[in-house]
Order: structure tokens, then sequence, then C-alpha cells
């Protein structure tokens, strides 16, 4: 019994660790064709091996510690940083009865430890003992909180249409093709406002300000190096496809499609890559705002809009199932 339970979650702990290492030549690749370029090409077929190149030369640079580095809170950061963008993947079902945990309030999980990366953040800021880490750390700071509550109102949307916090029964509320991005007038801007937010929340640009290369050179992760610098990268990048999965879960019927029940998971993975596209697409076809612009845009228009949305999706359940 203990071997099964330990079985699925290296499963997916590896799964997604070979994906985010393809998803950043997906990006790559789709930034070049944007920009009329031609990308990672040489390592590889079509470049096919670039990730593991990538990977290798990370793993032989040399890892460089501050003199006047917190070495404890330094070296520790980027394991308290990765930790939480892996555990998100804890609670997504792939499948019906394929995931490491279904538990009844999958969602509120996600949306807790998902927050939870601002802790290790914060301290590889802190323990950098670097001006402008620090600084890039706490704008950080303030912008994925600023930015948490409106992501976490508009994933609550398909919470109240589904009446469960089981990401597996809001999957299956969606069921006949019946996606809640279809739900009229609240779907679309529940998963407008979320993905919005999934942007804020992932320092995407034009929310990219604490690593703004003029201002902050690479922001809070400046003094890392070699695979303590991988280890971030690898965070953030789980964290957009995390995010890009719970957004295809809500709003898109998760493994729902044509065909038969075991192309369900592939289903799944392909919507998820649909959303995280669409991320990359917002990226680098904008340019980034003020820090200023970006506070007013959370707490002046995204916070009280998705509020009065989840106020109204809750009136319209109540209206619908009222005799």
């Amino acid at each position: 019994m203990t071997l099964t339970m330990l079985i699925a979650p290296f499963v997916v702990l590896n799964v997604v660790i070979g994906m985010v290492t393809y998803v950043t030549l997906l990006e790559r690749k789709f930034a070049a064709r944007m920009q009329s370029r031609i990308g990672p090409y040489r390592v590889g077929p079509h470049g096919l091996l670039q990730p593991i190149a990538d990977a290798l030369k990370l793993m032989m640079k040399e890892d460089i510690v501050p003199t006047a580095a917190d070495r404890s809170i330094y070296n520790l950061a980027p394991i308290v940083f990765l930790l939480p963008c892996m555990l998100i993947f804890a609670t997504i079902p792939f499948a019906p009865g394929l995931g490491v945990a279904d538990l009844n309030i999958g969602i509120l999980f996600f949306l807790a430890v998902s927050a939870m990366e601002i802790v290790g953040l914060f301290m590889a800021g802190w323990g950098s003992n670097n001006k402008y880490a620090l600084l890039s750390a706490m704008r950080a700071v303030n912008q994925i909180i600023s930015y948490d509550l409106p992501f976490i109102f508009s994933a609550l949307v398909p919470v109240l249409l589904a009446g469960s916090l089981r990401l597996s029964d809001i999957a299956a509320a969606q069921g006949g093709g019946y996606w809640f991005i279809f739900y009229p007038v609240i779907g679309q801007l529940a998963f407008l406002f979320f993905i919005i937010s999934t942007l804020a929340a992932e320092n995407r640009v034009p929310f990219d300000i604490l690593e703004a290369e003029s201002e902050l050179v690479a922001g809070f992760r400046v003094e890392y190096s070699g695979m303590k610098f991988a280890l971030i990268q690898l965070g953030e990048y789980a964290h957009v496809i995390g995010s890009s999965y719970l957004g295809a879960l809500l709003f898109l019927g998760a493994w729902g499609g044509p065909g038969p029940e075991w192309l369900g998971p592939i289903w799944f993975t392909l919507k998820a890559v649909v959303l995280f596209l669409l991320v990359t697409w917002v990226r680098w076809s904008f340019v980034r705002i003020r820090v200023d612009q970006i506070l007013a845009l959370s707490w002046k228009v995204l916070m009280p809009a998705t509020l009065l949305l989840l106020v109204a999706t809750g009136m319209v359940v109540v209206w619908r199932i009222a005799p």
C-alpha cells in the first residue's frame, strides 16, 4: 500500500519536470515564430535536444554564493520556492481516478499552496543581501498578494456553478461539452479575469515589473547561478503549467473531448498547452506597464469586478435552484 502511494507522486513529479523542460523550448519556438526568427535549432533535430543541453550546462555551472549573503536562507530559498510549485499538481485529476489526491477541498488546497511561493521568493531576495534582489522581491510579494484575490475570486466562479470544491466534481459538471467558459456572460468574464490574474501572479509581461531589465537586472534571482538558478526557473514554469491545467479544468472541461476515454489526459494536456500559449502570446505582444498601473488595475478594477462577479454567480445559482 505504501509503495503504491509513492508511485503516483513519483510519476507525476517526473512527468511535470519533463514537461517543464520542454515547455521552455515550446515558448522559445513560439516566440521565435511570432518574431519571424528561427529560435533554438542546432542541438538535435530542429533543436529538440536544446532543453537537455541547457540542463547539462546548468549542472556544470559553478555554484557561487555571495560573500555577504545569509548562506542558510540563500541556499534554502530555491527549494522553498520550488516545493509549492510542485505541490499544486497533487490535487489535479488528469482523468477520472487518475491523480495523486482527489481532495474534497482540492481547489482551496491548490490556491493556498500556490500562494506559498512568495515565501521562497522573498527568502531569495533577502538572503542574497543585494539591494536589487531585495527590491525585486518586495515588488513581487506586493504584486502577487494584490492579484491573488482576483485570482481566487475568478476561480471560485466555477466552484459555485459546480456546487463543489472537489476538482474532479468541477470537471464532471462540465460533461457533454457544456464548459463553464460558455456560461452566458459570467463564464467569459470569469475566464478573462482568471487569465489576467494568472499573467500578474506569474510575473509575465505586461506585469513583469519585478525583473524589469532596466531597473533590477534579473530580479530577485540575480545572485543565483547553476542549479539553484535552474530550480527557481523550474518552479516558475511549473507554476505557469499548473495554473494552465487549473484554467483548463475550471473553464474548458478538463479531460472532456471527443473520442474514447483514454484520450482524456491528452485532451486535458492539449487544453493546458493552449492556455500556456495564450499566456505566452500576451507576453510577447505587449509592453511592460508601470508598477502603479499594475496595482491600480488589481485594487481598483479586478478586485471589485471579480467580487461583483462572484456575488452575481451566487445569485444566479440560487435563482436556478429556487423552486
